[in-house]
C-alpha cells in the first residue's frame, strides 16, 4: 500500500481537485437534482480506472526492469539531476550499480533512481 500512495501521490491529489471541481459544478443552480451524485460517480469511477490503470502499467513495468537488471541488461533511467545535458542515465550491474528496495544507486551518483523512472534499453542494430 506504500508503493501504491509513493507511485500515485500526485495523481491522487489531481483525482481530488476534480472531484471538487465536478462537486462545485454539478451542484449549480440550473443543474439537475441528482448531478451531484450522477456527476460524482461518474468523475469517481473515471479517475479510479485511470489512477489503477496506471499503476498496474508502472509497478509492470517495474518488474521487468528489475528483472533485466538481476540479468545484467543495460538501463535507461530519467536523470533529475542534470536536465539539460543527459536526460538519462545508462545502468548496469556489471557497471557497479546496486538495487536497495526499488532505488538504483551508485557511489557515482548522489541521488538514486527509481525503478518506475526507468526502461531496459533495446539492443541496436547498425547496418
Amino acid at each position: 500500500m506504500q508503493q501504491f500512495f509513493e507511485l500515485e501521490a500526485a495523481y491522487l491529489v489531481m483525482g481530488v481537485v476534480v472531484l471538487l471541481i465536478t462537486l462545485f459544478v454539478s451542484t449549480r443552480p440550473f443543474m439537475s437534482k441528482t448531478a451531484p451524485r450522477n456527476g460524482m460517480l461518474g468523475a469517481l469511477l473515471v479517475i479510479a480506472v485511470m489512477i489503477g490503470g496506471h499503476y498496474y502499467m508502472t509497478t509492470s513495468r517495474m518488474a521487468s526492469v528489475e528483472m533485466a537488471f538481476s540479468h545484467d541488461k543495460q538501463l535507461l533511467c530519467e536523470s533529475r539531476m542534470l536536465r539539460k545535458v543527459a536526460q538519462s542515465v545508462v545502468v548496469q550491474k556489471s557497471k557497479g550499480w546496486t538495487l536497495k528496495g526499488h532505488l538504483f544507486r551508485s557511489p557515482l551518483y548522489v541521488r538514486p533512481f527509481h525503478t518506475a523512472r526507468c526502461i531496459v534499453a533495446k539492443a541496436v542494430s547498425l547496418r
